[in-house]
């Protein structure tokens, strides 16, 4: 119940007398109280709106405030999200021109020098046919020393017809000019040579005038680079009246001695030894 009517209730039951008076002033109370608890609530809701007005104004200045700072946010956001874009796709770009870079190089293989601490690889061989170019070529059957192809030929024949078969294979009986050439020969004879009087011919004559020994291209004998057995040359006229104008190499100085030559008849039968400069040639060497 409302309190302005208790208080009505109260003024209505204290006095008769004044029940006039109380009423008519309680009336007047009433309506004074009524109107004054009526004009009360209006002022209160007009407080009221009053602070929700000013709550309302606040949150949406809030809410004004957060929404810029959001904008602002996001602005910011897109402008760090665009340079990064911008940031990896140069860096893309990059990336691509160091690829193709090193596609381009890894097309061309490099020459790297060896290292100091290794040794250098071994020359490389000529090739064959710069071998066979400085080979010396004899042919066949014949054999190569010293730059000379000796051909030792078995048919027992005289001294003239031993030299015609000499030169028919395109030399001359032999001519020897040095210790070494006579120490060759000699090794060679003594597997040859199959008993005591096997001889060969050497291209040394003095049938055109007799103690002048001349070899068979005509130049004369050096005395220091002959090597006569003992007791050669005698010229013996036992089997020939002409005497021993030929030079035969025999081989009774078996213990190594290099005196092995002989002046024998011309018409004797002896093996021969046959003697050609060496070429050149394409052909492999033996």
């Amino acid at each position: 119940m409302p309190e302005a009517d208790v208080t009505y209730a109260d003024v209505k039951f204290s006095r008769s007398k004044a029940r006039e008076n109380i009423s008519s002033s309680g009336d007047a109370t009433y309506s004074e109280v009524r109107i004054s608890e009526r004009e009360q609530p209006a002022n209160v809701q007009q407080g009221g709106s009053s602070r929700r007005s000013k709550v309302t104004s606040v949150v949406l200045l809030v809410f004004c405030l957060l929404l810029v700072a959001a904008l602002i946010a996001l602005g910011v956001t897109n402008f760090i999200n665009y340079k990064s874009q911008d940031s990896l796709k140069e860096e893309n770009e990059a990336l691509r021109k160091h690829l193709s870079e090193m596609k381009a190089n890894s097309s061309v293989q490099p020459t790297c020098p060896p290292p100091p601490s290794c040794p250098p690889p071994p020359p490389s061989p000529p090739p064959p046919e710069t071998q066979t170019q400085t080979c010396l070529k004899c042919g066949a059957g014949w054999e190569e020393h010293g730059g000379k192809c000796y051909y030792f030929n078995t048919n027992r024949t005289s001294w003239s017809d031993s030299r015609a078969s000499c030169r028919d294979l395109g030399g001359d009986l032999v001519k020897i000019d040095s210790r070494e050439e006579q120490e060759f020969l000699v090794r060679k004879l003594r597997g040859l040579m199959e008993d005591f009087e096997d001889k060969f011919w050497i291209g040394l004559t003095d049938s055109e005038t007799e103690g002048r020994w001349l070899w068979a291209d005509g130049s004369p004998l050096n005395e220091s680079l002959s090597f006569w057995n003992t007791g050669e040359p005698n010229d013996v006229k036992t089997d020939n009246s002409e005497g021993e104008d030929c030079v035969g190499l025999d081989m009774r100085g078996r213990d190594g001695d290099l005196k092995t030559w002989n002046d024998q008849s011309c018409d004797i039968g002896y093996r021969g030894i046959c003697e050609k400069p060496a070429v050149t040639g394409k052909t492999s060497c033996v």
